[in-house]
């Protein structure tokens, strides 16, 4: 599986969703679809199907933003990883299996000791595991679970510090952006699957009498999440990618590899999905699209996404991290990404520039975003 394919990751999730509809649910079925090629012994499919079974129970009914059962997503996760690995490691699937479980569900009081969260049915399931692993399995868990009031940089720049011991937590958080990031649209397929995005931007740019790409779907009711939205989601992976790349975080771990570049171009295929979008139903002027690919590309050239930019210099980008994704402030913030969403000439620049920033980081071994670090962000 092409780990950035999101017409193969809605299969997956329509196969996993299929399973879990049905009651009792067969988890046997649902593990040989997370595990993909992979077959291991016994008595590990038998822990992990138990780790299934009890984060079921944990969720119940508890739905993500787009509808489907919450559980799916630990599930998702859980199978990206397993098909970055080339043989299994069963403590890292059930930390990914686990890894919001402490997050999504806290106590209502802080405890004294992260262990003393773990419940009897979780302390059953780790006492079959030797007591070294057990011991890993809590402290990752312990550095992936993001605490009340931390913020979202505090909290990757925490997990990041331990990543010179534990290089494993780095690849159930790559595992989890990676399965956020494609998890933003409900569909049967990539709509723009067939769409060759740089096709598309030459002949915007060079053609004469260029008649614009018309989807043979109608513009669809939005469900769940916009473009501003998602590009939100997609400033989250440049804070952690920024943040991992500074933190030269599990440089030599070839499963943190695989999925940090499977990140990278999910994101681009995302951004690309969302200027495509933009350039068929709302921003449909070419003479008008044109200065807003040459306004970016100069932008670009004079080192405007190297780092973090005050909205105060006179160019349309300058500011955007500062001003539309940073705010802290959940419902301040949900304002602001409308205000972003209403801006078609801004969401077209932004796309673009996004594109471009996660090319560098594949282009570029040294690159990151300057201005971004565990305190938060700030202009440069």
């Amino acid at each position: 599986m092409i780990l950035y394919d999101l017409n193969l990751f809605l299969r997956l999730s329509a196969d996993l969703n299929y399973l879990l509809v049905v009651k009792p649910t067969d988890w046997r079925s649902v593990l040989e679809i997370v595990l993909g090629e992979h077959k291991p012994t016994r008595a590990v499919q038998e822990i992990i199907i138990e780790t299934m079974a009890y984060i079921d129970q944990v969720y119940g009914r508890k739905r993500r933003r787009l509808g489907a059962q919450a559980i799916i997503h630990p599930l998702r996760a859980t199978a990206l990883l397993s098909r970055s690995m080339t043989s299994i490691l069963h403590v890292d699937l059930m930390a990914t299996l686990l890894h919001d479980r402490f997050e999504d569900f806290p106590p209502a009081s802080k405890p004294a000791d992260f262990g003393e969260l773990v419940d009897a049915p979780l302390r059953s399931i780790m006492a079959r595991l030797p007591e070294d692993e057990r011991w890993f399995l809590t402290e990752r868990l312990y550095w992936l679970t993001k605490q009340p009031g931390e913020s979202y940089y505090r909290y990757i720049g925490r997990m990041l510090t331990q990543a010179c011991r534990t290089p494993e937590a780095v690849r159930v958080k790559l595992a989890d952006r990676l399965d956020n990031t494609l998890d933003m649209r409900m569909d049967l397929k990539d709509t723009f699957s067939q769409v060759d995005f740089f096709e598309q931007l030459f002949q915007m740019m060079f053609l004469p009498n260029y008649h614009r790409y018309r989807p043979e779907a109608p513009h669809a009711v939005r469900t769940g999440m916009d473009g501003s939205e998602r590009l939100y989601q997609l400033y989250k992976n440049i804070v952690l990618i920024s943040l991992v790349r500074q933190r030269k975080a599990a440089v030599d771990d070839a499963i943190s590899h695989n999925l940090f570049e499977a990140l990278l171009r999910a994101s681009i295929k995302e951004a690309q999905r969302i200027a495509l979008h933009i350039f068929s139903y709302h921003q449909t002027d070419i003479s008008r699209i044109r200065e807003l690919i040459i306004e970016t590309m100069i932008y670009v050239h004079e080192g405007g996404i190297d780092a973090v930019t005050a909205p105060v210099l006179g160019k349309r980008l300058d500011g955007l991290l500062v001003e539309y994704f940073h705010e802290p402030d959940r419902q301040i913030r949900r304002k602001k990404l409308h205000e972003l969403y209403k801006d078609k000439d801004l969401m077209v620049e932004a796309s673009i520039a996004f594109i471009v920033i996660f090319y560098c980081f594949l282009d570029d071994p040294d690159y990151f975003v300057h201005g971004i670090s565990e305190e938060g962000i700030s202009p440069r």
